[in-house]
């Protein structure tokens, strides 16, 4: 969002790198799903936003994709002294279309192709293993990563940064258009 912010001129805040999780049995440590309690973050973000909004801003879009329930209510709750308070799950919006897949689960094919365009080095598409659960689709909102999953649900291995650019271009758009109102940026 970097891009965004420097096109429209406007602030971007430092990422929040933690959220509310779904527990799960996993160890955090070696599985990495260490997360806030819903309590926790509502305090960190109302006083974030009291602090800037007595500075003078007036309007927050809060970005996330991170569809848990707990993160969602918290981001959703905010309380401000008179500022207008969007929230966006960049993730719920519709890609099938882009990848095949009805919904964006926990490191699959969505998430895996975002970080391929962005930030390649960091990924290992060697190691993407793919974990589809017998029965109903599971919901991204409460979602459990099972313990017979590597870590992810879904198909990482059909990824690819093609599909990442696409799917940051639509993100990035529907950020502009539904949430700042402003003109699309003209293609070359």
């Amino acid at each position: 969002m970097d891009e965004l912010s420097a096109e429209l001129q406007i602030l971007r805040a430092p990422t929040m790198e933690y959220g509310v999780n779904t527990p799960h049995h996993r160890n955090p440590v070696g599985f990495g799903g260490a997360g806030l309690r819903r309590k926790t973050l509502l305090r960190a973000l109302n006083d974030l936003i009291e602090a800037w909004e007595d500075g003078g801003v007036r309007e927050f879009v809060l970005v996330t994709a991170h569809g848990q329930e707990g993160h969602v209510e918290a981001l959703s709750t905010v309380i401000t002294k008179g500022a207008r308070v969007q929230v966006v799950d960049i993730l719920s919006i519709p890609l099938g279309d882009l990848t095949g897949s009805k919904g964006v689960l926990h490191g699959d094919e969505v998430d895996t192709s975002l970080v391929l365009y962005l930030f390649p080095e960091l990924v290992h598409m060697s190691q993407a293993e793919d974990f589809v659960p017998s029965g109903a689709r599971p919901k991204r909102a409460s979602l459990r990563i099972p313990e017979s999953s590597p870590g992810s649900v879904g198909r990482p291995s059909a990824a690819s940064s093609t599909k990442g650019e696409a799917i940051y271009k639509r993100i990035k758009q529907l950020v502009r258009d539904r949430v700042l109102l402003a003109p699309a940026e003209s293609e070359p």
